[in-house]
């Protein structure tokens, strides 16, 4: 598994593959654990705490805007939150932000902080900070890969090269794959550091994979948009149904991949992957 800088192809076809909410079983229990319930307690919003938490989710992990920015996520839910439950103070400015800014991160919001007098802007550091404390103490087995993808991965780099386009910080992914003996099974690593996924396929294309023999396969809208911003076959991992999408991935999607015969079949699984998300 090396950096792109370091990647050649070395067979003709290449799928790339999402970790977290993918691979890696770790959206829900990082939201469940972590963003929400810190939202929460930043916002003292305990009052609600049920309805909240599980609009929270709706949100993040089972409709079109699910692996949204954690920011842009914020907003949605703090902007719903203040016209539903209570007054959140400064949400104008924040959403205002979070729709308009170039990029949505802790250093970002942390400059917003220092140039703005909304609080708000302190209260969404400390939020986010409090959620990355939160992860750094999930116990290892609350992290692992969806059952049969493993097996999955490894059947795929039988037939095709292996990239790992992940948002995710690079150094989590490699602790995680690495712990679950995915990266035997993986040629190149791009992730946050190497860029949006947008960019990090338009990188690996100049490898001169043929039109057609690169797959991304994600969970997200976003995983969906960066396969045809790039003009990539997309297969989905369908939230909730994440081991039987492995198993058609193999037993079925790759096979016709593989044999040039995917539209078809790709504009059936976006069809699926839109329906099965609220």
């Amino acid at each position: 598994m090396v950096d792109l800088k370091a990647f050649n192809k070395s067979k003709d076809f290449l799928i790339c593959v999402d970790s977290d909410g993918c691979i890696m079983d770790t959206m829900d229990i990082k939201h469940f654990k972590c963003f929400g319930p810190c939202m929460v307690k930043e916002w003292g919003l305990e009052q609600w705490q049920d309805e909240i938490l599980n609009r929270w989710n709706d949100i993040n992990l089972y409709t079109m805007t699910r692996g949204i920015n954690r920011f842009a996520g914020l907003s949605m839910a703090l902007s719903e939150i203040n016209e539903k439950y209570c007054r959140i103070e400064g949400i104008e400015e924040f959403v205002q932000w979070a729709n308009n800014a170039k990029e949505l991160s802790n250093a970002s919001v942390k400059q917003m902080m220092e140039e703005s007098e909304n609080p708000i802007f302190n209260k969404a550091l400390l939020w986010s900070l409090a959620v990355n404390q939160g992860i750094n103490a999930l116990k290892d087995y609350e992290k692992k890969p969806f059952e049969g993808a493993r097996e999955g991965l490894s059947a795929l780099n039988k037939k095709a090269d292996i990239a790992v386009v992940s948002s995710a910080n690079k150094e989590a992914v490699i602790e995680e794959w690495n712990r679950w003996g995915l990266s035997s099974d993986v040629d190149v690593l791009c992730c946050q550091d190497a860029g949006t996924k947008k960019e990090c396929i338009a990188k690996l294309k100049k490898q001169n994979y043929k039109s057609g023999h690169i797959l991304m396969v994600g969970d997200a809208v976003g995983d969906r948009q960066a396969a045809e911003i790039n003009g990539v076959y997309f297969y989905p991992i369908l939230v909730k149904h994440e081991t039987e999408s492995w198993n058609e991935l193999v037993d079925i999607a790759l096979d016709k991949f593989i044999g040039l015969d995917y539209a078809d079949y790709e504009t059936q699984k976006k069809r699926e992957f839109e329906e099965n998300l609220k």
